[in-house]
């Protein structure tokens, strides 16, 4: 009995530690992501849109990581060819948050 229990207690040990060491890997991972976010947009966006990021993130952290994606995928693409203003800015969060309406038409 005292065997089962020290292995199993064992076993969950080793699965704890698997867990914390894959949150781990992924905190860094995150991390990563972010610093490589943060040195592209200092690169393509000028300073009142870098702004306007920073202020975004602290309403809205979703759409401000959804336009951090966005510009790093233009970046990456190589369709910016001058750093985006903030009035560049404001147009593609326009774009962003615009909803599209659908309508069904029942006949």
């Amino acid at each position: 009995m005292a065997d089962d229990e020290e292995a199993i207690r064992r076993i969950m040990q080793k699965r704890m530690q698997e867990q914390m060491q894959q949150q781990a890997e992924s905190q860094m991972q995150q991390a990563q992501l972010e610093a490589a976010l943060k040195v592209i947009t200092s690169q393509i966006l000028d300073t009142k849109a870098r702004e306007r990021l920073s202020n975004l993130k602290y309403v809205k952290p979703d759409l401000a990581i959804q336009l951090e994606m966005y510009l790093a995928q233009l970046y990456q693409s190589g369709q910016l060819r001058t750093k985006i203003t903030d009035e560049q800015l404001v147009m593609i969060l326009r774009k962003l948050t615009e909803k599209k309406e659908t309508t069904i038409k029942r006949k």
